[in-house]
């Protein structure tokens, strides 16, 4: 298909406003936090990495983080393991309901965050009794991380097929066999995308957050959300939302590394 040049210097012109959209807030937000000036005027009237020294110290912005790398890992390994095991148990069978459980387990990423931590507020408090903390807020996450891993691993098993995997049984190889050389290498790609944004999901929560953790027990983005409008931390705040957009850089191009290999592998 011939793109004209007109079309083609349109579709220049549209995906430059789009990139300038995203990324020039983000580049704000990285100059502000070397800003001499607390208030943030424009231009800025010079450049410091005060700030920095001041965040590096900061107590709780590295308790904080913490907190969400660990809840973050603990969730994307629940979603891991949960929507690994729903995909491919909603592949590999067919039974009377099957559409209506898929739909169930998209269902907790469509719906408001508000709703969702209400909901899972009033039955870890109500029903079960327990205090909110560490486990509650695990919990909460993985319900709706488990969604993209499911969603990642149902596309790669629908697009591989089960011939594969078919004619490793047939050439009298297990089940464990099968999934530890055919299928676990075919799903690779998809569970490394899955668990990406299930760790970003979970890392950056804050509505659902609210709702499942105590006062004691606060993410970065709670951190974030309660600093930003405290007299002097809101250049503290600018630094540690710098360092995670410069931070985010290098996973994402490790996941772009790793999954080019695997593609490149699974061709071979």
């Amino acid at each position: 298909m011939t793109i004209s040049a007109g079309l083609r210097r349109t579709l220049l012109a549209f995906t430059a406003l789009v990139l300038a959209v995203v990324y020039v807030p983000l580049g704000l937000v990285v100059l502000n936090s070397f800003n001499t000036s607390n208030s943030f005027g424009w231009p800025p009237e010079g450049l410091t990495t005060k700030w920095w020294s001041l965040a590096a110290h900061s107590s709780g912005a590295r308790d904080a983080l913490l907190v969400s790398v660990e809840v973050a890992l603990l969730a994307t390994g629940v979603a891991l393991v949960l929507g690994t095991m729903a995909a491919m148990a909603l592949q590999h069978t067919r039974f009377f309901g099957r559409n209506v459980v898929s739909l169930l387990i998209i269902l907790p990423i469509a719906l408001p965050g508000i709703v969702t931590g209400l909901a899972l507020n009033n039955a870890f408090k109500s029903m079960f009794g327990l205090e909110l903390g560490l486990f509650t807020v695990v919990v909460a996450h993985a319900t709706f991380c488990i969604v993209t891993v499911f969603n990642n691993v149902q596309a790669r098993l629908r697009r591989g097929g089960g011939s594969l995997e078919e004619a490793s049984m047939d050439l009298g190889a297990g089940t464990f066999t099968t999934f530890r050389l055919v299928t676990f290498p075919m799903m690779r790609s998809a569970l490394l995308a899955g668990a990406l944004l299930s760790f970003g999901l979970s890392f950056d929560e804050i509505v659902v957050t609210t709702f499942t953790t105590s006062g004691q027990f606060q993410t970065l983005p709670l951190w974030i959300f309660n600093n930003l409008f405290r007299p002097n931390q809101a250049p503290v705040v600018n630094v540690v939302a710098a360092a995670l957009v410069l931070f985010s850089i290098v996973p994402i191009y490790l996941a772009q590394r790793l999954s080019g290999d695997t593609s490149e592998t699974m061709t071979r």
